[in-house]
């Protein structure tokens, strides 16, 4: 149940947005061609999702995970309830929603957090929850 409020935030640029999605092949018009988006119900180019989940999550991992982390384990509940567009600034707080220790390695832990994004206006805009595997002591 232990929440973390991050202080960190980011603002989100159109350069960020152009570079992941073309570095990840992604063709989606809406994220790279400002006409097409203009005719869109938006009126205007949105944040590749994924940027916005690895943002999120990467702002977090400051107060959760750094130094302890072995792996990630999986991602699950992943929604994205409102649009980030250019010039959003997202922060994220994050719930400890479970810990336990590892069946597999003595020295680790299994911890479930739960990460919320938020805009400039307190909207949710991403919301995943992640199990990661820790040390039980940092590194």
């Amino acid at each position: 149940g232990q929440v973390f409020e991050h202080a960190l935030t980011r603002t989100v640029t159109e350069m960020d947005n152009v570079l992941f999605t073309t570095l990840t092949m992604n063709p989606q018009p809406l994220h790279l061609d400002a006409e097409f988006a203009k005719t869109t119900e938006f009126g205007r180019p949105l944040v590749n999702s994924i940027f916005t989940l690895g943002l999120v999550i990467g702002i977090s991992v400051g107060d959760t995970t750094l130094g302890t982390t072995v792996a990630n384990l999986g991602m699950t509940d992943v929604r994205f309830p409102k649009p980030v567009f250019h010039g959003d600034t997202i922060h994220a707080k994050s719930t400890v929603v479970s810990v336990r220790r590892s069946r597999s390695r003595s020295d680790a832990g299994i911890v479930e957090f739960e990460h919320e994004g938020l805009n400039q206006h307190g909207e949710t805009v991403a919301i995943c929850r992640r199990a990661a595997l820790m040390k039980t002591r940092p590194a």
